[in-house]
Order: C-alpha cells, then sequence, then structure tokens
C-alpha cells in the first residue's frame, strides 16, 4: 500500500508542476524553485515531514523534499549552534545529496558526449 501512496503522492507533485508549465507563463527555473520553497515553507511549518511520512519517497524525492531537508537542517543546526545554524544548517543537510549530484553528473559527462545546445 505505501507504494501505491508514494506513486500516488510523487505523481501528484508532477501533475502540479505539468499544471504549472501548460497553464502559466513561469519558466522551468521558476517552477524548480516554486517547489523548492514550497517544501522549504511547508517543512518549516511541520506540514511536509507528515507527509513524507505517509507518503515516503514520493514525497522526498521531489523538489518539495529537497526543500523539505533545507528546512530540517536548519532546525537542527539552530537547536545545536544558534543563530549561525540559519547558514550552515540546509548545506551541511544537503550537503551528501548535491555531492552525489554533482559526482554523478561529472561521471554522465565521461561516459556520454555532451553537446552544447
Amino acid at each position: 500500500m505505501q507504494y501505491l501512496w508514494a506513486f500516488l503522492v510523487g505523481g501528484a507533485i508532477c501533475v502540479i508542476g505539468q499544471i504549472l508549465i501548460d497553464k502559466t507563463k513561469l519558466t522551468s527555473a521558476r517552477i524548480l524553485v516554486l517547489f523548492v520553497v514550497a517544501g522549504v515553507i511547508l517543512g518549516g511549518i511541520g506540514l511536509y515531514p507528515r507527509l513524507a511520512e505517509f507518503a515516503g519517497a514520493g514525497a522526498t524525492v521531489p523538489l518539495p523534499g529537497f526543500g523539505n531537508l533545507l528546512a530540517k537542517g536548519v532546525k537542527q543546526e539552530i537547536d545545536q549552534v544558534g543563530a549561525i545554524g540559519i547558514l550552515t544548517g540546509g548545506l551541511k543537510a544537503s550537503a551528501a545529496g548535491v555531492m552525489a549530484a554533482v559526482a554523478l553528473s561529472f561521471l554522465a559527462s565521461l561516459i556520454f558526449e555532451p553537446k552544447s545546445k
């Protein structure tokens, strides 16, 4: 049953993104930023962690999940070191994922032939 909920929640997030692409004049970059900021806000007020617990990877893998991770890291770091955690918390929480994305992208560029547009 958890696979079904993950699929439905992740699919709903994608549907929202597709509707924004089709019905608005927002660029893809602005929609991505909107999703991350929505994840930060929902994570900051405590709603997104409940959704992530309910839907698992259907909520943690998409971009709002990244925003939630940033908010969670900032909260934890503020509790541990104080106000400086506002600057360092999100970086510490997301460092492994960002590093994996950069390293795997570099590896893919070595294997395949990247072409500029």
